[in-house]
């Protein structure tokens, strides 16, 4: 079985437009169901959130298979990459922007699939804007207080609705800390990819651990835990960090 749509790639700082590209929508069936049984072989449980590299999760055709190999295993968190204040961030290139709009527009015509499913995401995704280079704690701490004065969610299916006051926020931070691979070495099938090599990683891994960042944390009551710690916890906040992304929960004050 194949289905034909448009589809655009992002890699090396390119964009590439494939009109139409063939997906064997059986074999992405096949993939996603081999890497949860295998993580499930590895650590003795089920992903507690999953979500595609490049966001390829939400792509037309790809998003209805990746919601239903989530459902039938009973995977109940997943990433709708839509970032508020994206539009209006000065410092992205206009080739990454058109790549981070595409994945935008991708991303809300998932919401649906997604919550026909029962899967769930959190109240607000950033990351984008502090990727790689771009990411500081001034800049974490802007991207941070912008969102939660916004205090504004996705869940309805609509651009953006508003949050009521008391609402409790669940935020992500999408983050990318390690250290550079090298040449030949890893990666999916062709080697590490431009990114994976790059110093841009560790970057990231040093601003996550500055001190002047946990204490920013600490003083907004924000608290680091994973995604299989989510729970409605009175008024605090938390920060989900699983793997190697940060994800926090903000509730307000």
């Amino acid at each position: 079985m194949t289905k034909v749509f448009n589809l655009l790639l992002y890699h090396s700082n390119q964009i590439y437009s494939y009109q139409p590209s063939h997906i064997f929508i059986c074999q992405v069936d096949q993939e996603l169901r081999g890497q949860v049984d295998l993580f499930c072989e590895l650590t003795g449980h089920l992903p507690h959130h999953m979500d595609g590299h490049q966001h390829v999760h939400v792509l037309p055709g790809i998003r209805d298979i990746f919601a239903q190999v989530l459902s039938d295993y009973g995977i109940k968190y997943t990433r709708v990459p839509i970032e508020p204040g994206l539009h209006d961030c000065e410092w992205i290139g206009q080739q990454l922007m058109d790549f981070y709009l595409q994945v935008e527009k991708d991303a809300f015509n998932s919401i649906d699939v997604f919550r026909q499913h029962g899967i769930r995401w959190t109240d607000i995704y950033i990351g984008l804007t502090t990727m790689g280079k771009n990411m500081s704690v001034s800049n974490i701490q802007q991207v941070i207080e912008n969102a939660i004065a916004t205090r504004t969610d996705i869940s309805c299916g609509k651009r953006f609705r508003p949050l009521q006051d008391d609402a409790i926020l669940t935020m992500e931070l999408m983050v990318h800390p390690g250290y550079p691979s090298f040449p030949e070495e890893g990666g999916c099938g062709e080697g590490p990819d431009e990114f994976s090599m790059s110093a841009d990683r560790f970057l990231e891994l040093q601003t996550l651990k500055e001190s002047k960042l946990l204490k920013y944390y600490e003083d907004k009551n924000i608290q680091l835990c994973s995604f299989k710690d989510i729970k409605e916890i009175g008024a605090e906040k938390i920060i989900q960090r699983e793997g190697n992304e940060h994800r926090f929960e903000a509730f307000r004050d």
